[in-house]
């Protein structure tokens, strides 16, 4: 499969599954949210999750979204590139996390202090999944 035009129909969904290796070498799956920027799947984060520990540990990851209604699927082979927490309401973190609140959400956050200030207390990031390959079907 063409990897830019699986990219493509991609950026048109915001869903999909991100499959990690956990310490022991199983994979873990996570449910996610994500907007494709600059060619990157980027997913908001919390440093304590384990899909977060996972990457940090091994950065292989897979990226598998479907289109129930067409039958189509992408699933995308790829490495994770990690962000620092957000630490400052104006941070480098914090400005992407509100790019990709925006692009998934397809609206602007109501009080972007308090985003900002959320984004801080929950020890958010940005998981940015850089595709090599992938393999499928797009109907």
């Amino acid at each position: 499969m063409d990897l830019e035009k699986a990219v493509t129909w991609a950026s048109n969904t915001h869903h999909g599954v991100l499959i990690t290796l956990r310490k022991d070498g199983r994979p873990q799956s996570s449910d996610i949210a994500y907007a494709v920027i600059g060619g990157k799947f980027c997913i908001s984060a919390t440093a304590l999750r384990a899909k977060t520990k996972n990457l940090l540990r091994d950065n292989r990851a897979v990226l598998h979204i479907t289109s129930p209604e067409t039958w189509s699927y992408a699933s995308f082979d790829g490495v994770a590139e990690i962000t620092q927490t957000a630490q400052q309401p104006e941070d480098p973190v914090c400005k992407e996390l509100a790019t990709v609140f925006t692009a998934v959400q397809k609206k602007q956050h109501p009080d972007w202090d308090e985003f900002n200030h959320a984004m801080i207390k929950d020890k958010r990031l940005v998981i940015r999944f850089v595709p090599d390959s992938a393999v499928g079907q797009i109907n």
